[in-house]
């Protein structure tokens, strides 16, 4: 894993609008679109608030940021509410953004491609099964957000000649490790969940281990390469980890 830091964005969005979610949370919406621009000025606007407002805890997502606080921390004051009070805080906070520059890991996950539906993936695409994987493994990530369950890493960047429809036949069981296409999306299922993401491969890395000081492998805002293996490295991989 290696940390570096990613090109300063150019601007911050001009609609930036908050609202308030739970007594203890506030929503910072910076737009409402899948894009992978806006995405990383989410990530962007995480690291700089993390660093001016350090007593918050956040929750970025594809467009927007949730902010739980302490009320106690954030007192009305002249008729606003801790809501507001925080409110102003943040967009103020946001006022230098275009000069920041974030640090996110780059982290390579090694991968089988021998997933399933993989034959059913290069038909629709229209590619050989070699072409599959050359493409898949040949851009870099950006876990946008972690959601569907714990460690499941939803990661923008895919090719989009390998944008293919999610199956009409969900799973009731997916294999932990295993890679796989949704749409526009690659994922990796953490742990052994239901899905109906078209499966292509599997990684012999654990992606989430509860009992783990950090239970995640990857973070949102990290950015992710994947590297193909034969099913020997595989098999090593996954028992070095084991022993």
């Amino acid at each position: 894993m290696t940390r570096s830091a990613a090109p300063p964005i150019s601007a911050v969005p001009t609609a930036v609008q908050w609202e308030a979610m739970a007594e203890n949370a506030l929503l910072l919406r910076f737009g409402d679109t899948i894009d992978s621009s806006l995405n990383t000025c989410v990530h962007a606007a995480t690291a700089h608030l993390r660093e001016r407002l350090p007593t918050l805890e956040y929750v970025p997502a594809y467009a927007s940021v949730l902010l739980r606080f302490d009320p106690a921390h954030w007192p009305a004051l002249e008729g606003r509410s801790p809501h507001q009070q925080l409110g102003d805080a943040v967009i103020a906070a946001l006022a230098d953004l275009s000069t920041a520059a974030t640090a996110s890991a780059l982290i390579e996950i090694p991968v089988l491609y021998d997933g399933p539906d993989l034959t059913d993936v290069a038909a629709l695409t229209g590619f050989s099964i070699e072409d599959v994987i050359v493409r898949h493994g040949a851009v870099e990530y950006r876990v946008a957000m972690l959601g569907f369950a714990p460690g499941f890493p939803y990661l923008l960047g895919l090719d989009p000649a390998l944008a293919v429809p999610r199956r009409t036949d969900p799973r009731q069981r997916v294999p932990a490790g295993s890679v796989a296409i949704g749409g526009r999306q690659t994922g990796i299922y953490p742990t052994e969940l239901p899905g109906g993401w078209q499966l292509i491969g599997r990684t012999p890395l654990q992606l989430f281990d509860v009992a783990a000081d950090v239970p995640s492998l990857l973070a949102a805002g990290d950015r992710v390469r994947f590297r193909a293996i034969d099913r020997a490295t595989f098999q090593q991989i996954a028992k070095a980890r084991s022993a």
